[in-house]
């Protein structure tokens, strides 16, 4: 087969590069048109109760979340001069395309009894800008006499004023948000520097586009940063322009089928696919070094260009093709995830390192075929000092302190074990945000002035037509608001109670003191005022009550926390509101995009491991094709699991929570680790072949012929890999750094822990089964011979 592949590739060079450079240029068309989501990832099956009582309450009473919060401290904010820099903020805010309404201390909406109308006039407390500071003193009484919107829109006893912008739904889901974000942000800047007042923003719409900003930014860089490692790497190890130039072709060419890819499939990008472009680049420069140094290998040897081209593609093309599917398969497994994103990510991901694979395999004998021949610079790296010294003292190692090797591994097992046992599973409502990163800063500040800003919504059904106007039910709602109070992660609620009592305060002529629910005898006279609410057609109750007046919501926002803790939360609170409300009486639910983020993550990382346990079966069903032996298998997978419990115990010793980005890390972090596996134990099965059989002479020669590429690849993937320790996503830093500890701890235990136990074991592994593999490295007997004549 692989002799067939070799024709085909070096008798049609020039049509191979043609039909490549074809296909490159249509995917390339459709990468110019390739976009980035704008909508909330969905990581909960429709069919799963949160999905269905979510969509439930967007159809009842619309989307949540559509609100960006703009926070400001100034003591100084009710003198004159301030409070018109305020005043003129948010007029300009409200005036923009996009921006529906405005709520503020200078924006903000009121009750008047009209005892002619028997009616409520809805009026602005702020009509213009004041003159006078007495003008601006009688509006601030004015303002701390509403109750309603203390909590809100102001808090007294910190100076802390609260801008809620509404966003018109088309345009949070559209590329448009992010330069509506953008003007908002921008005129709000030049009013906290104008007036020497800190900014704060936050709420979902605005989380969500700074974060597709940053995944924007991070690809751009991500992908720069790659070039520049795997350009640099190839230049040290190979000593050559060429051989920097083509591979780097050749990962572009990756970068621009996989962006093609996806457009084609119509997916967008995500701040999980973001790190898809940077991650082909590593792997396929980690190809082209195998490649490349099998080639200089071979032309070191018999000085044979073409000759050396061939054998390389059909030496390490199939150990390279079993690479990089083992590699894919990490990424594949994630398709049995049940979940959109992991599912496209796992896809786009396969079917890409298969088509750096495809591109390696073609264009490097191709490319190289067509230029000089290496000098013997460019084939010293084969006689590194440096490397041949490591690896010798690998060989001795090997040799002559196995036993301390054990005792090492043992230790560290231990270690392992007592680390992994510390992991939690914790993740948060916006999660991977790092602690120093701004957004993170500024949300730390609402939740200190008004508790949080993610949606957490409650619906309560009276199971009667006009049950929401029944006194008791009015109580009972305001008990349960009463119970939500005595959590400070909660902020002060918007609900049907609040109206109500607005509305008896306007009915008694605005004074505060009547902010409380009527009585009986006071209900009959304030609902006489209300005749829209007999019909819900009211702008103060349209997005609180459903038409038949039977449900309503309570509107509150959560502070940004972990899964245990809200769960803690939600079992307290639902064995307190089972109480209010009997479950025979009243249907009552928890709901709102905060509570589906958190049940979607739970579910995720429930189905990561799923994966995870997938691709490691998948994996052994590969190398059992490979080897076919059960016992080598199972030893070729200890050096491959060891690092992946090393990883879990330095997460639990550093409390990094198990959550969707860093699970991941073991299935991606598999599949590539297993790569120097599968390199080690085909070279040393075709070293026993030529050794006749003979197990000590088979494993030092493996370990020297394969221990360059498995020393240099890891290189590279490590540095390749600690580029997302730069992003400013805690996730993927996490992955980042955590993946680059994996392949250093497998790199080390191929190269001395999985060599010791073929030596130890001897023949007990290295059975006749081995011998003769499913899946065969060489297809034809002459290729041993011709290499011992060489």
């Amino acid at each position: 087969m692989w002799s067939n592949l070799v024709a085909l590739i070096l008798r049609n060079r020039l049509a191979n590069l043609i039909v490549i450079g074809l296909i490159t240029i249509f995917l390339g068309y459709h990468a110019l048109n390739i976009e980035i989501s704008y909508h909330m990832t969905r990581m909960l099956p429709q069919s799963d109760s949160a999905s269905i009582h979510y969509q439930n309450f967007k159809e009842e009473f619309g989307q949540d979340g559509t609100s960006m919060f703009i926070g400001i401290r100034n003591k100084n904010l009710f003198q004159l001069e301030q409070y018109n820099a305020y005043y003129d903020l948010n007029k300009e805010i409200q005036s923009l395309e996009g921006v529906s309404e405005v709520l503020s201390v200078t924006r903000l909406f009121s009750l008047k009894k009209n005892q002619e109308k028997k009616s409520f006039d809805f009026y602005n407390v702020v009509n213009q800008k004041p003159d006078s500071q007495k003008e601006l003193d009688s509006i601030k009484k004015d303002i701390y006499s509403l109750p309603f919107y203390k909590g809100k829109l102001y808090n007294p006893d910190n100076n802390t004023a609260l801008a809620m912008v509404f966003l018109d739904q088309s345009k949070l889901n559209s590329k448009s948000r992010i330069a509506l974000i953008q003007n908002i942000k921008k005129i709000t800047d030049n009013y906290g520097q104008a007036n020497n007042v800190e900014v704060h923003y936050s709420g979902l719409p605005y989380i969500r586009t700074k974060i597709t900003q940053k995944t924007k930014k991070e690809i751009f860089l991500f992908v720069i940063l790659a070039l520049l490692i795997a350009s640099t790497a190839l230049f040290l190890f190979f000593r050559s322009f060429k051989a920097v130039f083509f591979p780097l072709i050749i990962v572009i060419a990756s970068v621009i089928w996989l962006m093609g890819l996806i457009e084609l499939l119509g997916f967008k990008i995500t701040m999980l696919s973001a790190i898809l472009p940077p991650l082909i680049i590593i792997i396929g420069v980690e190809n082209c070094i195998f490649l490349l140094n099998k080639y200089h290998q071979e032309f070191k040897n018999h000085g044979n260009k073409i000759k050396s081209l061939s054998r390389m593609v059909q030496r390490v093309g199939n150990a390279t093709f079993l690479t990089n599917l083992t590699t894919a398969t990490g990424f594949a497994a994630f398709l049995i995830t049940g979940n959109r994103s992991l599912m496209e990510f796992g896809l786009v991901a396969s079917i890409g390192i298969m088509f750096v694979f495809v591109l390696s395999l073609f264009l490097i004998p191709i490319f190289f075929s067509y230029i000089d021949p290496p000098k013997i610079k460019h084939t010293k790296h084969l006689d590194n000092p440096f490397t041949k010294n490591v690896l010798k003292h690998i060989v001795n190692w090997v040799r002559k302190n196995r036993t301390l090797i054990y005792l090492t591994s043992g230790v560290l097992i231990i270690i392992g074990v007592i680390g992994m046992n510390q992991l939690q599973t914790n993740s948060k409502i916006v999660d991977d945000l790092a602690k120093k990163d701004v957004l993170y800063k500024d949300m730390m500040f609402f939740e200190d002035q008004v508790g949080g800003v993610l949606p957490f919504e409650i619906t309560i059904d009276t199971k009667k037509p006009k049950g929401l106007l029944r006194l008791h039910n009015l109580q009972k709602m305001e008990q349960l608001q009463d119970t939500l109070a005595k959590y400070e992660t909660f902020s002060s609620p918007l609900s049907l109670v609040e109206v109500v009592k607005f509305s008896k305060q306007a009915f008694f002529n605005g004074n505060p003191a009547f902010y409380s629910l009527p009585n009986n005898q006071e209900k009959n006279f304030i609902l006489s005022y209300l005749p829209s609410m007999d019909n819900a057609e009211n702008s103060l109750l349209d997005n609180l009550v459903d038409s038949n007046l039977q449900k309503t919501r309570i509107s509150i926002q959560i502070a940004n926390l972990g899964t245990d803790e809200v769960k803690r939360i939600k079992e307290d609170l639902r064995n307190k509101t089972n109480e209010i409300f009997p479950p025979a009486d009243y249907d009552v639910q928890f709901t709102g995009s905060s509570i589906v983020s958190l049940k979607g993550s739970d579910y995720m990382i429930k189905n990561l491991k799923q994966s995870l346990l997938l691709a490691i079966v998948i994996i052994i069903l590969l190398m059992t094709l490979l080897f076919n032996s059960f016992k080598m298998v199972f030893i070729s997978m200890l050096p491959n699991l060891f690092p992946l419990l090393l990883t879990s115990a330095l997460m639990g010793f550093l409390s990094i929570p198990v959550k969707p980005s860093t699970i991941l890390i073991f299935s991606v972090a598999l599949g590539i680790s297993v790569d120097n596996t599968i390199h080690f134990l085909s070279r040393y099965r075709m070293e026993l072949k030529m050794n006749n059989w003979y197990i000590k002479p088979s494993v030092y020669q493996a370990l020297i012929e394969t221990g360059y590429s498995m020393i240099y690849s890891s290189i590279v993937l490590f540095f390749g890999f600690i580029i997302f320790s730069m992003s400013s996503f805690g996730g993927i830093e996490a992955m980042g750094l955590l993946i680059s500890f994996t392949l250093i701890v497998a790199v080390l235990s191929n190269l001395l822990l999985l060599p010791s136990l073929l030596l130890t074991l001897n023949k007990l592994v290295t059975t006749k089964t081995f011998k003769n593999p499913f899946l065969k490295i060489f297809n034809k007997p002459s290729e041993l011979e011709e290499d011992n004549q060489d």
